[in-house]
């Protein structure tokens, strides 16, 4: 296997394309993982509560309201990176118990050696496809379910379908939430359809996005957070608006709207979600 390392970057050969760690210049012991040059996770071992990236940030806004504060979570993480929830909800929810899916064998090793976990950590990685471990998987097993699964810079079709939804749904407890990343840009139909789609299984369903990238603006990610009861929108809401970037939430008629009459996605119609346009890193 392919390897290189200086003193500010680490590049690896990995099943999916190239892989790079490079160090953040502003925090001593943060790096931002890079797969065939598109960011996907930045990490602080100094400082796993930090998160960086907008739709992060975001994604652990739904984890600070899944449950009162402290208290322990069940936690399946759908796609991996470089483990950047998961160390925020060790860090934040001491003795959660995680596992974390990942289809990249190569990418798990990269991670473990270059910015291991802290011990104790209860995370479990497992090396696998999505759908595949999910079927596995008990109903009812866990209060949080993201989605954060990516093949470079694009969602897998069989991972935006109805029937993906549902699996995620079997193994949700009562009350648990599904929070995923959608990346898309105008005219955002791919959102569209995966927000009708995840309604169609989860009925109480909220959108957090840049306003740019709602209204077309610019190409970026959108968070749809879905379950059978009701998420926290009014938190969501202030959480969003208080963040360096500003975000909005839609829900109820307004996410209706927004949706525009598209029809839920199935196995057989799914595509995988739109590659960024060239320059957007």
């Amino acid at each position: 296997m392919a390897h290189r390392q200086r003193a500010h970057r680490v590049e690896e050969k990995v099943d999916s394309g190239t892989a790079e760690l490079v160090r953040d210049p502003d925090r001593p012991r943060a790096w931002t993982l890079l797969l065939d040059g598109a960011p996907q996770s930045h990490v602080d071992l100094d400082d796993p509560a930090y998160l960086d990236f907008e739709y992060v940030r975001r994604l652990g806004h739904v984890v600070d309201l899944a449950a009162p504060p402290g208290r322990p979570l069940r936690v399946l993480h759908l796609g991996g990176g470089a483990l950047t929830l998961p160390r925020y909800v060790a860090a934040t929810r001491p003795r959660s118990t995680q596992q974390v899916v990942e289809v990249d064998a190569a990418l798990i090793d990269l991670v473990r050696r270059e910015l291991p976990l802290e011990r104790g950590s209860r995370i479990r990685i497992r090396h696998g496809d999505a759908r595949d471990v999910l079927a596995r998987v008990p109903e009812g097993s866990f209060d949080l379910v993201i989605g954060d699964a990516y093949a470079g810079s694009r969602s897998p079709a069989h991972l935006t379908s109805v029937e993906f939804a549902a699996a995620v749904a079997r193994v949700l407890r009562p009350g648990g939430w599904y929070a995923a990343n959608v990346a898309d840009g105008a005219p955002l139909s791919f959102a569209r359809g995966q927000v009708a789609t995840l309604r169609s299984v989860l009925p109480e369903i909220c959108l957090i996005a840049d306003p740019a990238v709602l209204r077309g603006r610019r190409f970026g990610n959108l968070v749809v957070v879905a379950g059978s009861t009701p998420p926290s929108v009014a938190e969501l809401t202030r959480k969003a608006a208080g963040d360096p970037f500003p975000a909005r939430v839609l829900d109820g008629d307004e996410l209706t709207r927004f949706t525009a009459g598209a029809a839920p996605v199935t196995d057989a119609t799914a595509r995988p979600s739109p590659p960024p346009p060239k320059g957007v890193f």
